[in-house]
């Protein structure tokens, strides 16, 4: 009886209590993929391990607002749970940022019995700073004979039963609230990225309109599509969120409400429930308009369905092809 290829579902990661709220901002703060500078090495990693500590200071702050722990971590492990049951393979779950979970997820890839692995990512549209930087881990910490089978679902960001996932989730937002879709204004919010990123060829923005586009086709309320989550100087994709939300009269066509609709997140973590929830919404309301938050995929039934979909696609990549080269550097 062949045995069914083991699945790695690979996800951000978010501290699990405060205390590991500094590890996470080192562990991220210090990726290449996602901070990329001039500095010599060794310069770059001291620099910002010592913006890491600082920050902390105050993230902790907004992490303590939301229950003092990042609920993406139990929402990835249920995941991989509930995925397991669906497909009957067993389902490994990656968290890319919290970095004492890596030796006991390393040690248990060398010890499956087998050296062909499904990598699905939960970013549905691919950036080098998310897929990427996952892909550069593994070639890292992986022996390359393993690293050369793994089999890569980099992208999924106009799937069918991602889609559907999505219009569903948001139609349950408008009953929940009551809300009439003629009344209503869809203000899609997805992660940030320096344009400079996109200038050197990271599909993520192309992505990010292909899944809003591809989610849009089932409603016919207005709608933007729009960034947030800025980090650092220089210009980043844009509109930027925050500034729309400062002047909603500007842009909402007169409808009395406004539904923000995370796009990029599909685990609600602080950019949801803390950037959304307590700052953007507040905004909104601030200037005059009734704003509500439509909840990320989470574990929705419909959501382990696309994912046991997705799954099985037979368009695969390699771990090297999602790695951004160095002559892209700068």
């Amino acid at each position: 009886m062949s045995i069914k290829t083991p699945i790695i579902l690979a996800n951000f990661g978010g501290p699990r209590d405060l205390h590991e709220v500094e590890p996470f901002l080192i562990e991220l703060l210090t990726d290449e993929d996602v901070i990329r500078t001039n500095l010599p090495t060794c310069i770059d990693k001291w620099l910002f391990h010592y913006i890491a500590k600082r920050r902390a200071k105050k993230v902790t702050h907004d992490y303590a607002a939301i229950g003092g722990k990042s609920p993406i971590f139990e929402d990835t492990e249920k995941l991989s749970s509930l995925l397991a049951q669906k497909t009957g393979r067993e389902v490994i779950p990656f968290h890319r940022y919290i970095p004492l979970t890596h030796p006991e997820f390393l040690q248990k890839i060398l010890k499956t019995k087998t050296n062909s692995f499904t990598i699905l990512p939960l970013y549905p549209q691919q950036s080098y700073s998310t897929t990427g930087s996952i892909a550069r881990f593994f070639a890292k910490h992986l022996p390359p004979s393993l690293v050369q089978n793994l089999k890569w679902i980099s992208s999924y960001k106009n799937h069918e039963s991602y889609i559907k996932a999505m219009q569903t989730v948001i139609q349950e937002s408008l009953e929940k609230f009551g809300l009439q879709e003629e009344d209503t204004f869809f203000l899609f919010s997805a992660h940030g990225l320096p344009q400079k990123f996109v200038r050197e060829g990271d599909p993520y923005e192309k992505e990010c309109y292909a899944s809003y586009q591809g989610i849009m086709k089932g409603f016919i309320a207005p709608s933007l599509l729009a960034f947030q989550s800025k980090f650092g100087r220089g210009k980043w994709l844009f509109p930027y969120t925050s500034l729309l939300c400062q002047e909603p009269r500007k842009w909402n066509l007169g409808k009395p409400h406004v539904l923000m609709i995370p796009l990029s997140f599909t685990s609600d973590h602080l950019e949801t429930l803390f950037e959304i929830e307590q700052g953007y919404i507040p905004l909104l309301q601030k200037n005059g308009v009734k704003a509500y938050r439509c909840p990320s995929l989470n574990h929705h039934p419909l959501w382990i369905e696309a994912l046991s979909d997705i799954a099985q696609e037979k368009t695969v990549c390699s771990n090297e092809s999602l790695i951004r080269k160095k002559s892209n550097y700068f």
